[in-house]
């Protein structure tokens, strides 16, 4: 194991602790038996925290990863199944890599029973992806505009994560890429003076990066800084039917 994968498991991301209480909420918000859907669901890592419903999953499956059991392999823009069919649709972390994000929401609305909710989270503050499919990063405004859009009533918006979170994760992508050396942009005299703040800060950075990450799963400050992710209940009103 390298130093960096064992500096890793060190670090505890709470906005992974946050996003499971999340989606547990969710899970808790419906009776036994409800249809779900899990949209962009991967490897379906929240299915057991759906036990007792019925349980169904939608991706397109076109990024290199591994997935788990997808009931519907689609375009979240195209589900292929009827009108008014979920009593809850759990899109998490998916909307950021979505090209025409009001589109999929209103295939949400489309599926949703009248009266129920969509449960979604994303991202404002995140490293882009190493992938083809990453386009936007949303403020809650943003959120709020494409949802209300698409027909949806918004019951909440919130911080997924606090500021310590935001934070853990700043310091801990500054630990890892501040540069050193011929990095710095020149490798004589001034690149090793440059280096120096870096290897006084880097192990700095990520020793507060370990503090600032479990400190936020017991200290929730969300009145200053900015969050790194959105968490959002949309209801699809009860006068409604099919889409919007």
């Amino acid at each position: 194991m390298s130093l960096m994968e064992f500096a890793n498991k060190l670090y505890l991301n709470s906005s992974r602790v946050y996003l499971e209480e999340w989606v547990r909420q969710a899970a808790q918000s419906v009776p036994a038996g409800s249809l779900v859907l899990d949209a962009g669901a991967g490897d379906c890592p929240y299915m057991p925290l759906f036990a007792g419903m019925r349980y169904e999953s939608a991706d397109f499956c076109q990024i290199d990863r591994s997935y788990g059991q997808i009931t519907y392999v689609c375009d979240l823009t195209d589900i292929p199944v009827e009108d008014n069919r979920f009593d809850l649709v759990l899109c998490s972390e998916v909307l950021t890599q979505i090209p025409e994000p009001k589109k999929v929401l209103q295939e949400f609305y489309r599926i949703l029973r009248p009266g129920v909710a969509l449960w979604i989270s994303g991202n404002f503050y995140y490293t882009e992806l190493n992938h083809s499919y990453d386009y936007y990063r949303y403020t809650s405004k943003g959120f709020r505009y494409l949802l209300e859009q698409s027909g949806f009533e918004i019951k909440q918006i919130e911080w997924l994560e606090g500021y310590y979170g935001t934070l853990a994760y700043q310091l801990k992508t500054a630990a890892a890429s501040l540069p050193i050396g011929s990095a710095v942009g020149n490798s004589g005299l001034i690149g090793i003076l440059g280096s120096i703040p870096s290897l006084i800060l880097k192990p700095f950075f990520y020793l507060l990066s370990l503090y600032y990450g479990r400190l936020d799963t017991r200290v929730k400050v969300i009145n200053r800084g900015h969050c790194k992710n959105y968490a959002i209940v949309a209801i699809k009103p009860a006068d409604s039917q099919g889409a919007a």
